[in-house]
């Protein structure tokens, strides 16, 4: 497995540089969310439109709209995951609410005779991805420790004493300063290099226990026009709004019962807080060759978003004889104040094609009716970049600049496949759905995907219209505790599934 992690001191009391490559995969790698009738679908909406979805996904498919519409949509999420890290297994769950796509519609027709038979304006707010989430597993381990990456750190930047203590205020600093870590002293009692208290030689049993929440919102404006409904043209300007916290209790623990082997345990506590605003584009057109074929293609720029941080951490070790009982806490050294950061990411861009085949009965629509719909989405994973928000500081520059090389290496472009049908029955309708969601690591090792299979029910009738869905996702994952350098690094494999059930409520006016 290949190993990333970045070296670069900063020797900053009151700010902190906690970015990893994982930090810019939570907002490209997620399923398809949207209205109750898109969930039911798998998803699909590149070529299909007439949904306030679209605004989100191919904005074009707003030119389809020839009436007003107002749409809620409220709905639940169903965690269970499963763990398995160094042959234990363990499950955490985690429900909440969260919501698809709501928002407003208005269209226009032409009074007269013109190509541009009618347009449609579009705002909307879909959570695009919801971080609402309990991360928990255990395990023996004999090979690795947390407590390593601190080491490496001190022994990477020839850290002194006076370094140690204060310069690595959320992390080695903790470690050093309750003898998790210790300086090692040569004649003289000149300093030599640091040593790690754990009995890696007999073994640690460890735990990671994370819960998550926040989500990725994104607000949509939206315009599409119809040419002799024939061709639709739609783009849409898009504010992401980022909100992610994430609450952290990692420890190790001896696995041997011997008093003298000067350690007991540790614990590390990490409160992380996230949040970010930006802007990007969504650009798609629509195109009937024949009456019963939809042919989409749409494009989503890459979004630029500026985030702000913050951290709070607190450590307790146990060294038994040696120093017993220690704790420190960032709060102490750092004046009560959290870790602040400040940067920008850029996103993968995102390219959809899609095509659609409707049925219908145009002189009798009571008769029955049906689509059937397919996406084929590509995302390229490896093209976020991160960079720093005051550019006139060489160091962070240094920083983001080694991180989007990680980036470049860890992650890969791949493709997410949708398809999707509906019956109708007068004023009902039946829907079925799925989706493909390819692994976004290169590493052949880190097995991740996503299934998703999803159904629902509709009805439309004197200008209402409700739709329920519940689509089950079965995802398969890694999640990792700790990264080092010098070692292979050691992670979770993760399955389970999380289940999504949503409603839409819409009134045509």
């Amino acid at each position: 497995m290949k190993k990333y992690l970045l070296f670069i001191s900063f020797f900053y009391c009151a700010s902190l540089l906690a970015q990893t490559p994982d930090d810019a995969l939570r907002t490209s790698w997620f399923t398809q969310n949207g209205s109750g009738r898109n969930t039911a679908t798998g998803g699909v909406m590149g070529s299909l439109g007439g949904d306030i979805t679209a605004n989100h996904v191919n904005p074009a498919g707003l030119g389809l709209f020839k009436t007003n519409e107002f749409v809620l949509s409220p709905g639940f999420n169903l965690n269970n995951n499963k763990f398995n890290y160094r042959g234990t297994d363990t499950s955490a769950q985690k429900n909440n609410f969260n919501y698809g796509a709501t928002g407003l519609i208005l269209s226009s027709s032409s009074d007269y005779k013109r190509k541009w038979t009618s347009s449609a304006f579009a705002i909307s707010v879909n959570q695009i991805a919801n971080y609402n989430n309990h991360i928990q597993f255990t395990g023996f381990n004999n090979m690795s420790s947390f407590s390593e990456k601190y080491l490496e750190e001190l022994t990477h930047d020839k850290a002194d004493v006076n370094a140690a203590l204060s310069n690595y205020v959320y992390g080695s600093s903790l470690a050093f300063r309750t003898y998790l870590i210790d300086s090692i002293s040569g004649a003289g009692g000149v300093l030599t290099g640091y040593q790690s208290l754990v009995p890696l030689s007999t073994g640690v049993n460890q735990s990671y226990d994370a819960i998550t929440s926040g989500g990725y919102h994104e607000i949509a404006l939206g315009l599409a026009g119809n040419m002799d409904d024939k061709m639709y043209v739609g783009g849409s300007l898009v504010i992401p709004v980022i909100s992610y916290n994430r609450e952290i209790v990692y420890s190790e623990k001896d696995a041997t019962s011997n008093p003298n082997n000067n350690f007991s345990s540790f614990e590390y506590k990490e409160s992380f807080s996230s949040r970010g605003i930006g802007v990007g584009m969504k650009l798609g057109m629509i195109y009937k060759p024949k009456e019963y074929w939809r042919i989409g293609l749409a494009f989503h720029t890459p979004q630029l978003i500026g985030y702000k941080d913050e951290i709070r951490s607190s450590m307790i070790t146990n060294t038994e004889g040696y120093a017993g009982i220690q704790s420190e806490s960032s709060n102490n050294l750092n004046s009560g104040n959290p870790g602040k950061s400040e940067y920008n990411l850029i996103t993968p861009y995102r390219a959809i094609i899609s095509a659609s085949y409707v049925f219908r009965e145009v002189k009798d629509v009571k008769k029955q009716r049906a689509f059937l719909s397919a996406d084929l989405e590509y995302v390229n994973y490896r093209g976020a970049r991160f960079s720093a928000a005051n550019k006139s500081d060489k160091a962070l520059v240094d920083y983001y600049t080694l991180m989007n090389d990680a980036i470049k290496e860890y992650y890969k472009a791949n493709f997410n496949f949708r398809v999707g049908g509906e019956l109708k029955f007068d004023v009902f309708m039946v829907r079925l759905g799925g989706g493909y969601y390819g692994s976004p690591y290169a590493d052949a090792n880190l097995k991740a995907d996503k299934i998703v299979a999803s159904g629902g029910i509709g009805y439309r009738n004197h200008g209402i219209f409700i739709d329920l869905s519940y689509a089950h996702a079965f995802q398969k994952d890694v999640q990792f505790a700790y990264r080092l350098n010098d070692k292979p690094n050691t992670f979770a494999s993760q399955t389970g599934a999380r289940g999504t059930v949503m409603a839409t409520l819409g009134i045509k006016f």
